[in-house]
């Protein structure tokens, strides 16, 4: 044990969202239970990377006697974790960011010519909010959606979102950099199957689909894409 700087979440104050966890480079920081932990202390080297992302100000830098930091612990921790993705429960207390699944239409036996029908089968949406171990990213077709697409697109229901997990953001005025790490975060630790990303024809919207891009070479996975435009009269465009 030695005197020195560490990482100290508020569990109080923290409500899970997860954007802690991308910051992290060594995994020191994990959701369990619904609240971020920090796993172990040998994995934490106290530089606090995670500090500025935190939008809830649960995670400060403490010093107090711990075990020291282990460099090479940490890098087969993250070892571990890219090759076994660990999926943990979600009990978030914000109903805002509570992390919830639907049951589907084909459960309920819904005609599919049904108008109006919602194929909304997850929550949160926004992808600032969606942990990036989140049960329901296992194994799944993810559409990436810039957010104004829904309210152009009248058909986005059926035609787009049908049968696949949403996550939505705007390459514009949201944090690229958050949303590149947590996309990279996701890809490495979930078994997604096929990615769709859909923006506006507006220039700043195409922003989103070369996000995409660099969080999976950051991430270094190979996951088939699909872009589709839709134009500002609510078009797609081909």
């Amino acid at each position: 044990m030695v005197l020195r700087n560490i990482v100290k979440i508020d569990e109080t104050k923290c409500n899970g969202c997860g954007i802690c966890i991308p910051s992290c480079a060594e995994g020191a920081i994990q959701i369990i239970d619904g609240k971020a932990k920090l796993v172990k202390e040998i994995y934490c080297d106290g530089l606090g990377a995670c500090l500025g992302k935190c939008p809830q100000d649960a995670i400060t830098i403490i010093q107090r006697e711990a075990q020291k930091f282990d460099e090479k612990a940490a890098e087969e921790h993250i070892k571990r974790i890219q090759k076994k993705p660990i999926v943990q429960s979600q009990h978030i207390s914000c109903p805002t960011a509570k992390v919830l699944q639907f049951e589907s239409q084909k459960q309920h036996a819904i005609d599919i010519q049904q108008k109006h029908a919602s194929r909304l089968s997850t929550w949160p949406v926004q992808l600032k909010l969606i942990p990036p171990y989140a049960p329901f990213l296992q194994n799944t077709d993810l559409l990436i959606a810039a957010d104004c697409v829904p309210f152009s697109y009248a058909d986005f229901h059926e035609d787009l979102l049908k049968d696949k997990v949403l996550a939505v953001g705007c390459p514009k005025l949201d944090d690229v950099t958050l949303y590149r790490n947590k996309l990279a975060e996701i890809f490495r630790s979930s078994n997604i199957n096929s990615l769709t990303v859909v923006n506006m024809e507006v220039p700043c919207c195409f922003g989103l689909h070369r996000l995409v891009q660099e969080a999976l070479e950051l991430s270094g996975k190979k996951i088939p894409v699909k872009q589709e435009t839709i134009s500002i009269k609510g078009e797609k465009i081909a």
